[in-house]
């Protein structure tokens, strides 16, 4: 298991313990709204429409959710109007951070963000300032029960993935950003829509944390990106050693 998928499962589950379903379903709520209202409101003519869908479902998110969103973004209402964009910064620990958010204001966003960098230790930086730390990949992930790991790797690589993970709990499929789509469309043939479908920010190279403290602290910071409105997903560079990891996790 790289330290990438190991390090965005335990974030996953901690969150998932840690964070009210209420704020979890507005982000997933404001992806399906961005989704309906950049192509058709129909979720079989939009793959991106289709994959915050499969997300939603994912975490239980009610039916009546899920309509609400996509009729919000599919009529153009005028809370609709949300703006992508990707702040760059270093955590402490010269750890390297890029913040995905979904924002009606960015005068808002920008200096909530800002504050919040500075005030645990850490800098916001300018666009492009982090990112050459990181690759921009496709990445899908599919529970683990749709396929054994050889079938799923071996239908990945056929659909032009460049690498499969099966860890604990899914399938990770990684592949260049330009294939993702083609990806996509072969393994949903096969075995449906996957859970996740997207674009994300994989780290070239590791800031390791060794200490407990240290990583508590980081791991406290990521959750505060994430208890953000506006943030829709968080990527380091950071690796934290396994066992502290599942000790961090224990006490939890």
């Amino acid at each position: 298991m790289s330290g990438h998928s190991q390090f965005s499962n335990i974030m996953h589950r901690k969150g998932a313990q840690d964070k009210v379903k209420a704020r979890i379903f507005a982000k997933l709520s404001k992806e399906i709204t961005v989704a309906a209202k950049a192509g058709l409101p129909d979720p079989d003519a939009n793959p991106r429409l289709r994959s915050a869908i499969q997300a939603a479902r994912a975490e239980n998110m009610p039916k009546d959710n899920i309509e609400r969103a996509i009729n919000k973004g599919a009529s153009n209402e005028a809370d609709s109007n949300f703006e992508e964009i990707r702040y760059e910064g270093y955590a402490p620990g010269n750890i390297a951070v890029i913040v995905e958010a979904l924002t009606d204001n960015r005068n808002r966003t920008a200096p909530v963000l800002r504050s919040l960098f500075g005030k645990r230790g850490g800098s916001l930086g300018e666009t492009n300032s982090v990112t050459f730390n990181f690759e921009r990949i496709g990445y899908l992930e599919y529970a683990l029960d749709v396929a054994d790991a050889d079938t799923m790797f071996e239908n990945a690589l056929e659909a032009g993935a460049s690498d499969v993970q099966t860890t604990e709990e899914t399938h990770e499929i990684t592949c260049a950003p330009d294939d993702l789509n083609t990806v996509r469309e072969y393994l949903e043939a096969k075995f449906g829509t996957p859970n996740a479908a997207r674009l994300e920010w994989k780290p070239l190279v590791e800031t390791e944390i060794t200490d407990e403290d240290k990583a508590q602290s980081f791991l406290n910071f990521v959750d505060a990106l994430n208890d953000e409105d506006d943030v829709q997903r968080v990527f380091t560079n950071a690796k934290i050693l396994p066992e502290i990891l599942e000790k961090l996790d224990e006490e939890c």
